[in-house]
């Protein structure tokens, strides 16, 4: 509320819960305007990409600006601040599960020297927390911090596997994206491969979004046993099989869960 405020303090018209929340949404719409390939904006950029009013997106970038969510540069132009990354990190679901995942991680990593991953689902996509990756590790096109699509990749399948029902109805009613000719987008295929996650307790994604790459992941339980998020490790195409990274992967899942308090059991 407090963006808010301050954003709607010159305003002569009672302030209405409406208009809180007007302000917040608009305020959220220009943080994520930003992206991998935006990380620097201009004003006039920010406007353009949030088809906010180019008076409406200065007043709020000067509030976030004062408040420490966006910063600027010599030149003028913005940019996610350090303050939001030091409030993002208080999320348990993303830097507190990273912190009793990492040693797992790095372990897996030590005998693998691949690229090891560590994601949760946030509706539906999921949501890359870490990732160790070694200097000859296969090209991924996944981030930390970034999203990606739940069907094509191993990690994505083990947490759409474990979610509830209406979630996996609304991803398999959505169109699926295709990235290599062998991305299973098939919803009728995809529901027979979550019933194999579910019954061997891990998933395999052979070349589904890259051409070069394999990849195997695991869930990550909770103390209730509920799958909270997933553990994978991807390597070049034909350089290992999915059986003989399965049991390492599962190892590592097994490790992260009895942290969080769980017996577990897949």
């Amino acid at each position: 509320m407090r963006v808010a405020s301050r954003v709607l303090a010159s305003d002569t018209r009672p302030v209405t819960r409406s208009a809180h929340g007007l302000a917040i949404r608009r305020a959220t719409r220009l943080l994520e305007a930003f992206g991998p390939d935006r990380r620097t904006m201009t004003l006039t950029q920010l406007a353009h990409r949030t088809g906010l009013p180019l008076t409406t997106a200065h007043r709020l970038a000067g509030v976030l600006t004062e408040c420490g969510l966006l910063e600027r540069d010599d030149a003028g132009a913005y940019h996610v601040g350090l303050r939001l990354w030091e409030i993002a990190a208080l999320a348990p679901r993303g830097l507190g599960l990273r912190e009793v995942a990492l040693p797992f991680m790095e372990d897996l990593y030590a005998v693998t020297q691949e690229n090891v991953q560590l994601g949760i689902r946030d509706g539906l996509e999921s949501v890359f927390v870490e990732r160790l990756a070694g200097r000859l590790a296969v090209p991924v096109l996944t981030r930390v911090g970034g999203r990606f699509p739940l069907h094509p990749t191993a990690l994505g399948r083990v947490l759409l596997a474990y979610a509830p029902p209406d979630v996996q109805e609304a991803v398999l009613a959505r169109p699926l994206a295709s990235f290599t000719p062998r991305t299973v987008t098939d919803p009728r295929a995809l529901r027979k491969i979550l019933a194999e996650v579910r019954s061997l307790g891990w998933a395999v994604n052979d070349r589904q979004v890259t051409m070069d790459s394999l990849s195997v992941a695991a869930p990550v339980r909770a103390g209730d046993g509920s799958v909270v998020a997933a553990v994978s490790v991807v390597v070049s195409a034909g350089s290992a099989t999915a059986n003989a990274l399965a049991p390492m992967v599962r190892a590592a899942a097994r490790g992260i869960s009895r942290s969080l308090g769980s017996d577990t059991s897949d």
